[in-house]
């Protein structure tokens, strides 16, 4: 079962990585376009990445008995709340600020985009201080 499961994680991050350089997202300046609204293609990778979300999650759960390498479905709790507000106009700078993404980061060295090293060392950064100093809930 275990390697049933590494199986399935690397097939989906091959898919999530294809899917994120026919995109074009691990181009900054493409990202950087779209959050200008000079070139909103993104939308539609934006939509069909939640239009496949809302299928797998709302019908998943629906058609089959329990998840095909889990022992049954689960929910997760979300919290709206000051440090999740905070967290998320963190992110939204460094998102605004370089145009990348921590998915579109770690692809764009699989097309050679070796500038993104860069970002990684900045999110190691800033998760580490994270932890370091805002310990989870």
């Amino acid at each position: 079962m275990r390697h049933a499961h590494t199986l399935a994680v690397l097939l989906c991050g091959s898919l999530f990585g294809l899917g994120l350089s026919v995109s074009t997202m691990t181009h900054p300046e493409v990202v950087l376009d779209f959050l200008l609204f000079r070139d909103l293609g993104l939308l539609l990778v934006l939509g069909g990445a939640i239009g496949m979300a809302l299928l797998a999650y709302q019908l998943g759960p629906r058609l089959m008995q329990k998840p095909w390498l889990a022992d049954k479905f689960s929910a997760h709790q979300s919290q709206a709340d000051t440090r999740t507000l905070i967290g998320a106009a963190i992110f939204g700078l460094g998102w605004g600020i370089s145009g990348v993404c921590p998915g579109p980061a770690i692809t764009g060295l699989g097309v050679g985009n070796w500038p993104m090293l860069y970002v990684l060392a900045g999110i190691a950064v800033g998760a580490y201080v994270q932890g370091r100093w805002f310990p989870p809930r």
